[in-house]
């Protein structure tokens, strides 16, 4: 189980890393793409605050790159547990923010995967 624990983990660091990079530095063209509800003249003027967005985004994929590289199990699945509970939350609260979507493509593998790892505690 722990292994598919660890896939899990790291799709989800994997999609953030995605998130960060369109965000950060593709705004204007993958992000056009992604939200496509947006205004087009809107991606432009709100460069800045997608980026800052995309930072955020990288700082929940490193927290959760971070746990392979614990050796501790306990500490391992507590840092886990911390930035898949984090990712969950920003994902429920764009979902009522912002787009529905947001909780199937962000909440969900999290929460998935923070189900599977608290049942093989």
């Amino acid at each position: 189980m722990d292994i598919v624990i660890k896939i899990l983990i790291g799709i989800v660091a994997l999609e953030h890393l995605y998130i960060l990079y369109f965000e950060m530095f593709a705004w204007e063209t993958i992000g056009k793409k992604t939200f496509k509800s947006l205004p087009e003249h809107l991606f432009t003027p709100t460069k800045g605050l997608a980026a800052n967005q995309g930072l955020y985004n990288g700082f929940l994929s490193a927290g959760l790159f971070w746990t392979f590289m614990i050796t501790d199990k306990t500490w391992s699945d507590n840092i886990a547990i911390f930035f898949l509970t984090c990712v969950a939350v920003a994902g429920i609260y764009g979902a009522f923010s912002a787009s529905k979507k947001i909780f199937f493509v962000q909440a969900l593998p999290a929460i998935v995967t923070l189900i599977g790892l608290l049942l093989s505690k």
